[in-house]
């Protein structure tokens, strides 16, 4: 089956080539149509397109700037051009860019027939070998993937009795500093350990160079070579950071001192393992490593002493669903932070990353439903965030976030901020703030307001906020101490004529024509 792309702002042209490839290629192919570059590029990136025809001449992106753009995304689609001008530099320029074949118009459809089965030609080439290097790359994966597992296994358990020449050898090893680290991944579903184990192996070996041992138990041994100036404590974090964002579980990491000596990998994967057991819930933890990193930790251990007690009670206010309490807790945590590395603001935002991962596992914990579909936005924040004003209010959101989700497994029924929001609004109908507004009083983001919001209530805050005003609008009418202008004005529309409009839409008549036929009935509403 081969996906074809046809593009060209003539539908006639379109049409044209649409009867033609469906009468010759009956049941092989699967067509779709752009009328200008920018709908082609859309959908090139969207769909898997095996062959395009492109037209030259179109409004906005050009056909060339198309296929320049389209080959950037997939560089193996097979590109015909169909153009009402045979002027050499249009040929020449769309060949330089990897176009397959180039035809002016009109095109005979006998042409275009020949031409379209010499491009599925090329596709089917192009797979070919693609297959064969994808089973290429499998075999040797597999075998790496054993002398890996095999060296990782001699180290920990049969480290006087092995001669590491080879292995070093093999794995282009030599003479180079190395810790160990010890990953435990826990509460991973047998069936997913294997996906699991994957990630662990494409983690690690986009961000360095390694050594990666199988599974034993709940646990992974990695053997780090470590480049000259490269810090462990830094790697481990970075690595720690990349895992919680691709495996939903309990990460742990302890690393070893440095080594230089191969014979002492057995003690240094036993200090990796020990550090790993210190470790309460998820994070990182590593050995001292001599009396200078020992001072070292010290005065780390020191700086970051009061930031690990804030977070602890900002964990423990997350887990007990205290969203109130959470927001302070976030704020004294963050100002300790910010003080204790001042101006080292890649140390600060791991630590806030690294405790915004605790909190989600806190809140998994005291509720076994917790979907935190904000979480896939954490790692791309971080990244790109700097000043302080931005990350303490994108922790702070997130922290009450993690505290309201958890209050929903310790107490069920509806979230407590969206409670706490519609109250609000029930109470403050007269000047409400923008969805924007009310999310900075609740301390929490716009996304996740709007979505809590209208799972509560069932609609959008912008209809909760109308339809309840002009309940209240109603019960006003009906009390009859009020003109309507006053009326409009105290549920917050201080245009007249716009209440009036937005009540007959509702309730299908005019304030006026409510208050009448009320008076009408002979009820009271003066």
């Amino acid at each position: 089956m081969y996906n074809i792309l046809l593009t060209d702002d003539e539908q006639i042209v379109v049409d044209s080539l649409t009867m033609i490839l469906n009468k010759n290629f009956e049941g092989q192919i699967t067509l779709f149509s752009a009328s200008s570059g920018t709908k082609a590029l859309e959908i090139a990136r969207q769909a898997a397109i095996d062959i395009i025809f492109m037209d030259i001449h179109m409004p906005g992106m050009n056909g060339l700037e198309t296929i320049s753009l389209i080959k950037q995304v997939n560089p193996n689609i097979v590109i015909i051009i169909l153009s009402a001008y045979d002027q050499f530099q249009y040929a020449q320029e769309a060949i330089n860019l990897g176009a397959f074949k180039y035809l002016t118009k009109p095109v005979n459809r006998n042409l275009i027939a020949q031409t379209a089965r010499e491009a599925m030609n090329a596709v089917d080439s192009a797979r070919g070998k693609l297959t064969d290097s994808i089973e290429l790359r499998q075999k040797l994966s597999v075998v790496s993937t054993m002398v890996e597992s095999d060296f990782i296994y001699s180290c920990v358990f049969n480290n006087k009795g092995t001669d590491f020449s080879e292995y070093l050898n093999y794995f282009g090893i030599e003479g180079l500093p190395y810790f160990f680290a010890c990953l435990e991944i826990s509460e991973v579903p047998n069936e997913k350990r294997y996906d699991a184990y994957v990630k662990v192996r494409d983690v690690l070996g986009a961000k360095c160079r390694c050594v990666t041992g199988s599974f034993m138990g709940d646990r992974i041994g990695v053997f780090f070579p470590l480049a000259k100036n490269e810090d462990p404590r830094e790697l481990i974090k970075e690595i720690y950071t990349l895992l919680s964002m691709k495996i939903s579980a309990k990460i742990k990491i302890g690393a070893s001192e440095t080594e230089r000596d191969i014979q002492k990998a057995q003690a240094a994967y036993n200090a990796a393992a020990a550090c790993l057991s210190k470790i309460e819930d998820c994070g990182t933890a590593f050995s001292a490593g001599g009396q200078e990193n020992a001072a070292k930790g010290r005065d780390k251990d020191a700086q970051s002493g009061l930031a690990q007690k804030a977070a602890s009670k900002l964990l423990a206010a997350v887990k007990a669903g205290n969203f109130g309490a959470a927001e302070g807790l976030a704020k004294d945590y963050l100002d300790i932070l910010f003080g204790a590395y001042e101006g080292q603001n890649d140390k600060i935002k791991g630590s806030l990353f690294e405790t915004l991962v605790k909190e989600r596992s806190a809140a998994k914990e005291a509720n076994p439903n917790f979907k935190d579909e904000a979480a896939a936005e954490d790692f791309s924040f971080f990244a790109s965030a700097q000043g302080r004003d931005e990350l303490e209010k994108y922790f702070r959101s997130r922290s009450v976030e993690c505290a309201s989700l958890a209050a929903l497994g310790t107490s069920g029924g509806e979230n407590p901020i969206a409670q706490k929001a519609r109250q609000y609004v029930d109470s403050h109908l007269a000047d409400l703030p923008s969805l924007e507004g009310l999310a900075e009083i609740l301390g929490v983001s716009p996304f996740y307001l709007s979505k809590i919001f209208k799972e509560a209530a069932g609609e959008t805050y912008i209809n909760y906020v109308t339809s309840a005003r002009l309940e209240k609008a109603k019960k006003l009418l009906a009390d009859g101490a009020l003109i309507i202008k006053e009326i409009s004005a105290s549920v917050g529309y201080g245009d007249q004529n716009y209440f009036s409009k937005l009540f007959r839409q509702k309730y299908g008549e005019t304030p006026s024509e409510f208050r009448a036929r009320l008076l009408g009935k002979g009820e009271s509403c003066l």
